[in-house]
């Protein structure tokens, strides 16, 4: 003999439709963010992807290409050009995160003036790009009566050749062929040889930015750690090497994560200073995307490129956290 089910209280009825407001109260109210995201993020990624596969001018509908934007792309000299001369930008990474660090740890000692230190060096990394750019053109500037750095150098070799005459002078047994001397310019952005490193330089200066989250990482380091340590007879580097960048290890991964990824989207301060040149040396492959979709209207080759950025992206991504196992030490696994 079956019983029938017992009906539900009140209770338990009035409890379920409270639940029930408050779900449809919430979905109310992050409904804009639903709908935003929806529409301005996910529904560009698809027409991307799906633009990949056309050939799209922009004004005209696109035409199905199938997989030709990519076989175009594998055979472009100027594709793999872009590559290298992103994949270059990357010694700036390493650079970043030692400067950085570096700067934040002699601004986490106890010094006269210590805030106006870190003012000092985190104040670049606040100006903004462009007219960051902007003052690098007139520093970077070849004529020596113009550029800062080269009517700096010039200065210098002077100096260096009158001293060279004077060592002679007062030492003739000195080899003739040995001489001191420092180029009177170089051609900072205008070669093809330093144009990349000369890039690479103006963002060392706003490495404040960094150094900022530094600083605050080592803020939080244990100090009974490096009081152990002091009774233990270790030396400062090996303070540093086996307590400070253990602690600061996530710090470090997060900075490296968004470091990459910042790297292959470096395009502003190329495409003001100089759209690429010269002889293509600085064309990055954001700038070369930008080229390809606003310039010459290949809006499909160009989002083939970002599918291309993405996928390369999420690979090196994918290797760093993989990574991070044997070299990032969080609070609790110590």
């Amino acid at each position: 003999m079956t019983t029938a089910a017992a009906p539900p209280t009140r209770r338990a009825s009035y409890a379920a439709r409270a639940e029930r407001r408050r779900l449809v109260t919430g979905l109310l109210f992050i409904s804009p963010w639903i709908v935003g995201s929806l529409v301005f993020t996910l529904g560009p990624v698809l027409v991307s992807l799906y633009l990949s596969f056309c050939d799209y001018r922009v004004l005209t509908p696109p035409h199905w290409l199938g997989g030709e934007n990519y076989r175009q792309l594998l055979a472009d000299e100027y594709f793999w050009r872009s590559l290298g001369n992103t994949a270059f930008m990357f010694i700036e990474l390493p650079l970043g995160i030692v400067i950085g660090i570096a700067l934040a740890m002699l601004l986490n000692a106890s010094v006269r003036g210590q805030p106006g230190f870190r003012t000092l060096f985190y104040l670049p990394s606040v100006v903004p790009v462009v007219a960051s750019a902007m003052l690098w053109l007139w520093i970077f500037n070849p004529d020596p009566k113009i550029g800062l750095l080269n009517g700096l150098l010039g200065m210098l070799s002077t100096a260096m050749e009158g001293l060279d005459a004077l060592l002679h002078g007062l030492l003739p047994v000195l080899p003739a062929s040995l001489h001191l001397h420092l180029p009177p310019e170089i051609p900072w952005l205008v070669s093809a040889t330093t144009a990349k490193p000369s890039i690479m330089l103006m963002d060392l200066w706003g490495v404040g930015g960094g150094m900022i989250i530094y600083l605050a990482a080592l803020q939080g380091v244990p100090q009974h750690l490096y009081e152990a340590a002091d009774i233990d007879g270790a030396s400062s580097w090996q303070k540093t090497w086996h307590i400070t960048l253990p602690s600061i290890s996530p710090v470090i991964f997060f900075m490296v994560v968004t470091g990459m990824l910042g790297v292959f989207q470096y395009f502003t301060s190329a495409y003001i200073m100089t759209s690429g040149g010269p002889e293509h040396s600085t064309l990055f492959y954001a700038l070369y995307l930008f080229q390809n979709a606003f310039q010459y209207f290949k809006m499909g080759y160009a989002c083939a490129m970002a599918w291309i950025l993405f996928l390369i992206s999420l690979v090196l991504t994918l290797v760093v956290f993989r990574s991070s196992a044997r070299w990032v030490y969080y609070e609790e696994e110590r």
